[in-house]
């Protein structure tokens, strides 16, 4: 019965967890705009038990994960209400990673294409 009761407990803070108010944060003023900061929340939560073939022992298990990202934030401003994207220099800068990456075995192929014509 207490694997039961565990189980139950974390598919209840899965629940807190992955909440609007995860995705939407609290609004701020200031100077007459207000910002309402959101994100991407995103979560799973699973459980699971079994017993020995031999009947002698049994064991179960829960968890659950939740990854939240800065997706923006809604400005605003009397009747103007704008969304500005939050930007993510991670991915920024992976995307630069990967271009110079590409650029690099483009400059080797054609480093070795032309040693052998010249060869």
């Amino acid at each position: 019965m207490e694997s039961v009761v565990d189980v139950r407990e974390t598919i209840e803070g899965a629940k807190d967890a992955m909440t609007v108010r995860r995705v939407f944060g609290d609004p701020f003023e200031k100077d007459g705009v207000t910002v309402i900061p959101a994100a991407r929340v995103q979560g799973g939560a699973g459980g699971g038990g079994g017993e020995a073939p031999d009947g002698k022992g049994m064991g179960s298990g829960s968890g659950f994960a939740v990854n939240a990202r800065p997706a923006g934030a809604f400005v605003i401003n009397g009747e103007d209400v704008q969304w500005r994207p939050a930007v993510d220099v991670n991915k920024i800068i992976l995307g630069g990673q990967l271009i110079a990456a590409a650029a690099l075995l483009l400059a080797g192929s054609v480093v070795r294409a032309r040693s052998r014509r010249a060869g």
